[in-house]
């Protein structure tokens, strides 16, 4: 009922080619597959990266040109995630749809097979600088170590997504994020808290570091990635099985046990999942 997960610090910087950028994913899943990792995440718009490759007039590339390495960025996880035998939440990517931008979490499992959640909250900034859509439909994986729901950045801060997602049987929420200041960083943080000690679930949460200088809304960044659990005596005081140093370009790993989840929902020191007040506010199912 445990299984090792890895969190990527992933840091961005200029590129000059798309292979340079697979390179550099590789560098981290062969770190993280040295630890043992069954679950590697990486953070929210990890391939705006490709854009800091330039145009043939040598200007960085625009959020609409995302889309024209979809097949490349597919192609490469999985191979990556049926090579090394893992789990990859590779961030997220830019795709379009019916002549709409979305950003769209994958997993990439090691038979192949790719699952997607576009992210459904979407902050003023990307509506305003990218004009980004927000996803329509919420749903959770099933995976060999149960069952988990990817939600991005923004998503996190909403109380009931998370409550829909461990009503359809999310044990463990992935949260790939980018934030640019302290304030965005710490408003996912604390509220990846919040739902873990809400609904009795672990939050495996990442962010970008570093920076892309020629790329628009991408020339700060700041996180911290931290693998986080129930406040309950099984766990850590702090609820906090591991966390990152703020800003380094880094990796961390730690394991979940499903089996603690399991044991605090019916005889923790508080049941806030068994104990929530159906009868006064809505409910999910």
């Amino acid at each position: 009922m445990a299984f090792r997960v890895s969190a990527v610090q992933y840091h961005l910087h200029t590129i000059s080619s798309f292979g340079e950028f697979a390179a550099e994913c590789e560098h981290y899943i062969k770190t993280a597959g040295e630890y043992g990792a069954e679950f590697i995440l990486f953070p929210e718009f990890l391939t705006t990266q490709l854009m800091s490759i330039g145009g043939e007039d040598g200007e960085a590339l625009g959020i609409e040109d995302l889309p024209q390495f979809t097949d490349r960025y597919l192609e490469m996880f999985s191979g990556y995630a049926r090579k090394y035998a893992v789990h990859i939440i590779g961030g997220t990517h830019v795709l379009r749809r019916s002549g709409k931008l979305y950003n769209v979490a994958h997993l990439f499992y090691p038979d192949g097979r790719i699952a997607e959640q576009a992210k459904l909250h979407i902050t003023p900034a990307e509506v305003e600088g990218w004009n980004m859509g927000a996803g329509e439909e919420l749903q959770v994986f099933q995976t060999d170590h149960g069952t988990i729901a990817m939600l991005t950045c923004y998503d996190i801060e909403f109380p009931e997504i998370v409550r829909m997602a461990r009503a359809k049987g999310a044990d463990v929420i992935f949260c790939p994020s980018c934030t640019d200041d302290r304030h965005g960083f710490h408003r996912v943080r604390y509220t990846s808290h919040a739902r873990a000690i809400e609904n009795q679930v672990y939050v495996v949460l990442t962010g970008t570091v570093g920076s892309l200088p020629t790329v628009d809304l991408m020339r700060a960044n700041f996180g911290q990635a931290a693998i986080i659990t129930p406040n309950d005596i099984p766990f850590p005081p702090q609820g906090l099985l591991a966390e990152g140093e703020i800003n380094n370009d880094m990796i961390i790993t730690a394991d979940l046990d499903l089996e603690l989840l399991y044991r605090v929902r019916e005889h923790g020191s508080v049941t806030t999942w068994r104990d929530r007040r159906t009868d006064l506010y809505t409910d999910w199912t």
